[in-house]
């Protein structure tokens, strides 16, 4: 990595965090209404991802988006517009958290339905192919999807027209407080798409450049005419499913993972309400961490240009609220546009 990439991953995944604990405050403070899922520990994937693809290509994302739009460069702005329910949120105030949706940047949304992705992505990608288009589908989705019929029905369809759609799985080992290996027989979910014959890799998902790399090459790939790929990014949220979800049934020590076999530390286990600290997490340290002390190690950054970087993230994200804080509200007349938008045959590839 040189520096401006270094830089530049540093700053999405700061701008990610902090935006995410900003959310968290005015969640609190009742300016966000409804369901609310954040992004923090999983940055990586997002910057390594998107970092890698074209400002050509399009992107699906599920309910836990907001990073993936910031790093796509919808304004921070207009995102906690979104949230705040504003009418200069990138989706006019309608679509809330779980529906950002900005298709200048080919940002094709976020989706509240578990595995909802699936059908979105390959659509786009059939587009693409019908038009012979040098573009590709990013089609996020979480480890608690991969057992909707959706995954595999769009996996096996992908797959027999070739279509030109990576598939990203952001594996935080968790369905909402449900452990993978409790709710999945195939807990690798990187293994599934050999039924497909569709190539697939694991990564560790709190290595950006690691996964930045990992996309490069399925990209290449997918240019070349090959077809669909996947991507399995281990991962790991800090919080919990949502902010409703304190995260209590969540194990403090999951690197301890050879003493399962001990009923007594399983039943310890279940009944523990110890929030894990980023050591004691099994899919490593804090990504953002890591990638701080690599630009240290590299003599990209000095503690002193952290703080400056720290401080622009930071005006970026009090910016962001201030204007959506001062946004006014959707109309009447907002919601009837919304509603008849589309009816006119308009094309979105």
């Amino acid at each position: 990595m040189d520096r401006d990439q270094a830089l530049a991953f540093l700053h999405d995944m700061l701008l990610g965090r902090r935006f995410e604990e900003r959310c968290a405050e005015e969640y609190m403070k009742g300016n966000i209404a409804g369901f609310l899922h954040l992004y923090p520990g999983e940055e990586a994937v997002a910057v390594g991802v998107i970092h890698a693809c074209e400002t050509s290509d399009y992107i699906v994302s599920t309910y836990r988006e907001h990073v993936h739009a910031l790093v796509r460069g919808v304004p921070a702005g207009e995102v906690m517009a979104e949230l705040f329910g504003k009418r200069c949120g990138c989706s006019r105030g309608m679509g809330g958290s779980m529906h950002l949706f900005d298709p200048q940047r080919r940002f094709m949304g976020g989706y509240a339905i578990v595995g909802e992705t699936y059908p979105v992505a390959i659509g786009l990608g059939y587009g693409i192919a019908m038009k012979d288009l040098p573009e590709a589908v990013i089609c996020f989705f979480g480890d608690g999807a991969v057992n909707q019929g959706t995954f595999h029905e769009s996996l096996n369809m992908a797959a027999l027209w070739k279509l030109p759609v990576l598939f990203v799985c952001e594996n935080n080992q968790y369905a909402i407080g449900t452990e993978i290996h409790r709710h999945s027989a195939v807990p690798e979910v990187y293994k599934r798409a050999a039924a497909y014959r569709i190539p697939a890799e694991r990564v560790d998902g709190m290595d950006v450049l690691k996964v930045y790399r990992a996309t490069e090459h399925a990209l290449q790939q997918i240019r070349a005419g090959s077809g669909p790929q996947l991507l399995e990014c281990l991962t790991y949220r800090f919080r919990g499913h949502s902010m409703a979800d304190p995260g209590h049934y969540r194990p403090p020590v999951e690197v301890k993972a050879h003493q399962q076999t001990d009923p007594l530390e399983l039943a310890l286990r279940e009944l523990s309400l110890v929030y894990p600290t980023p050591e004691q997490i099994a899919a490593g340290p804090d990504a953002l961490l890591k990638l701080r002390q690599y630009c240290f190690d590299q003599g990209h950054l000095h503690e002193e240009g952290f703080k400056e970087l720290e401080q622009q993230v930071q005006d970026e994200v009090e910016a962001a609220v201030q204007f959506a804080l001062e946004s006014p509200q959707p109309t009447l007349d907002d919601a009837w546009q919304a509603l008849y938008c589309n009816r006119g045959d308009e094309i979105l590839i």
